[in-house]
Parts: structure tokens; C-alpha cells; sequence
């Protein structure tokens, strides 16, 4: 009898232990073999990623698009809404992320990550951005879901492309378009930032942590609003810190003291910009020196620039650079004799192929009487 019983106990005991885990599964590659993968890059400042399966064609061509892929939408919904569009993909839910508000084609999309779908058209295809983002697939789809829907027009492919995936193209510094590519067919999704706005609202984020103990980090802030001339005011407190601020340590160099006079500059405080200049000079390399000298140049400053150009000569007599500065400085000028003459002593100094490449093609602007800059 108590043979028996003990014998009870123990079966219920491993019963009890082996149910929590009836329904965990071993890691082995996806249905059908489809490949999972992830891609991702960065457009500005923002990171993009795309994670999905990758179906392939296994001897399907010609049959994917309007085939395997149904126009428009397909009628094998299990929730309430019976009409889906394409996953985009294979197996679970593709997705979408974006780390800062971005635009689709145009529209506005905020941060998040998302379901992406497809309702192709061979002619326009619908892309739908969806707040559900866990589902399998998209047997589950809702279109009360929608965050975002843009209209887009497939692309012919030249080469057949066996597994689907996902590629950016046509990257520029604040756009890119994610591009889905499979069999001979590609769909074409144009992805912009703002990123200058991104970039600042960044530094201000930046320059409230540890990294703000730091003068280079609010000098290179400040120089970021120089260049791209804009929000010159914010520049111009960050420009301040990086001088004088004692938390950050704060130091007056040729840097700090030049990144502020541009600000000024461009501000339209010629004068002011001129003294902080004028305190920044004694600090300056020979390549600092030849680089304010160049910018003179692109503000219409000859005469300005010519002066830096003998300053920088007279520190640093005889060298390849600053031969090259006086040469600038008197085509800015006018004077081409005096120009080609510190052009050719430039010449036999160039320090590689690339720059004899280039004096070669300015000599004739200088004998033509024409300015080099």
C-alpha cells in the first residue's frame, strides 16, 4: 500500500515539473527555410532597422509578384478583418524602426517600431506602417491599427534577386529610400529626417550629461551651428562655454576663440568677430592660419585674407603651405606675378602627386590673368 502510494506521488510530481515546459521549443532554422535577417543604417543621426524573413524563389520565377504575392489584398484573414496585405516578408511580422520622427514619402511618421505590410499593385502599391508589430505574420492584421499608409511604385530589376532583402539606396545625408528586392522586382520606400533639428535637439540632450564636463564637446556644438548657419544665439551661449566656463574647462585657444568669431560673422558682428580673431591668430597653427585665411576668401575678404596669408608666411617662412597661401592670397588680388611666383616655389615642394596635379592646373589660370580661387 505505501509502495503504491509513493509510487503516485513521484508520477505527479514529474508531471507537474515537465508541464511548464510542453510548450518551449528547440532553435532550429525557420519554416520553409526562410532566412531571418536584419539591416539597419543610419540617415543623419537616425537609425533605421528592418527586421525580417527572408523568402526565397526555389524555382518559382515568374509566379511571386500577382502570383505567390496576390494583388492587393487576400482573403485568409483570422481575425476581424478578412481582407490582409502582404508581410512583407516571411514567417512573423516584419518590422520597421525608427529612433527620431522621420518622413515616408512625405508623411510624417513619429519614432516607434511597426508592423510593415504591402498591398502590391503592379502599378502603385500601398506600403502600411502598423502599430502592431508582434504578430505573426499577417493573418492578424487590423487596419484600425494603421499608423501610417503612402503609395509607392515598383521598380524593375535587371538582375534576379534569389532571397528576398531589404537594401538601402540613394543615400544622401539626410535621406535614403529602403528598398525590398526580390525575384526581378524592387519596391521603393523614400525614408527623410531632419537632421539638423535632430542633431541639435541631440547636443542639447548630450550637453546635459557627463559629456557637458568637456570644452571640445560644447566647441564642437557651436561649430556644428557655424557651419550649417543656424540657431547662431544657441551657438553662440555654447561657443561661450567653451571659453570661459570654468565647469567645463573652459579654455581660450585658436578653436574656441575662431568657432565664436564665425558665429559673430555670421551674426553680421564683423567687428567683434575681427577682435576675437584677432586674440585667436597667436594661437593658431600654420594649418589653422591657412584655413581662416581661405574662409576670408569665401566672405569676399582679399585683402583680409591676403594678411593672414603673410602672417602665416612670416611664422612659418619657405613651407609648401604657406608658399600656397601667398599664392591664394595675391590671386585674390590681382597680382598674378606675384601669385605664380609663390606658385612655383609651391610646385617643387608639393608633398605628392595629387597636389603637383593641381598646381599644374592652376599655372595656366595665372598666366590667362585669372584667379585660382
Amino acid at each position: 500500500m505505501k509502495k503504491s502510494l509513493s509510487a503516485a506521488i513521484w508520477l505527479a510530481i514529474l508531471q507537474f515539473a515537465i508541464l511548464p515546459y510542453t510548450n518551449a521549443q528547440l532553435t532550429i532554422l525557420p519554416d520553409g527555410g526562410n532566412k531571418r535577417a536584419s539591416v539597419t543604417e543610419r540617415i543623419g543621426i537616425t537609425d533605421v532597422t528592418v527586421n525580417y524573413n527572408r523568402p526565397g524563389i526555389k524555382g518559382r520565377e515568374g509566379k511571386v509578384w500577382g502570383q505567390l504575392i496576390p494583388v492587393g489584398y487576400a482573403e485568409q484573414g483570422l481575425g476581424d478583418t478578412k481582407a490582409i496585405p502582404w508581410r512583407a516578408g516571411a514567417n512573423e511580422n516584419t518590422t520597421i524602426e525608427f529612433t527620431t520622427d522621420v518622413t515616408v514619402e512625405g508623411q510624417p511618421l513619429p519614432a516607434g517600431k511597426y508592423g510593415l505590410f504591402i498591398a502590391y499593385d503592379p502599378t502603385e502599391s500601398t506600403v502600411i506602417f502598423s502599430h502592431s508589430s508582434t504578430a505573426w505574420g499577417a493573418f492578424f492584421y487590423n487596419p484600425q491599427d494603421d499608423a501610417l499608409r503612402v503609395k509607392v511604385k515598383p521598380v524593375p530589376l535587371d538582375n534576379e534577386v534569389e532571397w528576398l532583402r531589404y537594401e538601402f539606396t540613394d543615400e544622401k545625408e539626410n535621406s535614403a529610400t529602403v528598398a525590398l528586392q526580390w525575384e526581378k522586382l524592387s519596391i521603393p520606400i523614400k525614408v527623410e529626417v531632419d537632421y539638423v533639428k535632430t542633431q541639435l535637439e541631440s547636443f542639447r540632450r548630450e550637453l546635459r550629461s557627463e559629456k557637458a564636463f568637456n570644452w571640445q564637446n560644447w566647441a564642437q556644438a557651436a561649430q556644428f551651428c557655424a557651419q550649417r548657419n543656424t540657431d547662431l544665439d544657441e551657438g553662440l551661449v555654447w561657443a561661450n562655454k567653451a571659453i570661459g566656463d570654468p565647469n567645463v574647462g573652459g579654455t581660450r585657444n585658436f578653436q574656441t576663440l575662431s568657432v565664436k568669431a564665425q558665429i559673430l560673422s555670421l551674426q553680421g558682428k564683423t567687428a567683434d568677430a575681427d577682435a576675437a580673431m584677432k586674440e585667436a591668430m597667436p594661437l593658431g597653427t600654420a594649418q589653422d592660419l591657412h584655413l581662416y585665411a581661405r574662409q576670408l576668401l569665401t566672405q569676399k575678404r582679399a585683402k583680409d585674407a591676403l594678411q593672414v596669408f603673410k602672417t602665416n608666411y612670416d611664422r612659418h617662412p619657405n613651407e609648401f603651405m604657406t608658399n600656397m597661401g601667398l599664392a591664394r592670397g595675391y590671386s585674390a588680388n590681382g597680382d598674378y606675378k606675384t601669385a605664380m611666383d609663390y606658385l612655383k616655389k609651391a610646385q617643387a615642394q608639393a608633398p605628392d602627386q595629387l597636389n603637383k596635379a593641381n598646381i599644374e592646373k592652376l599655372m595656366p589660370m595665372l598666366e590667362q590673368g585669372k584667379d585660382i580661387n
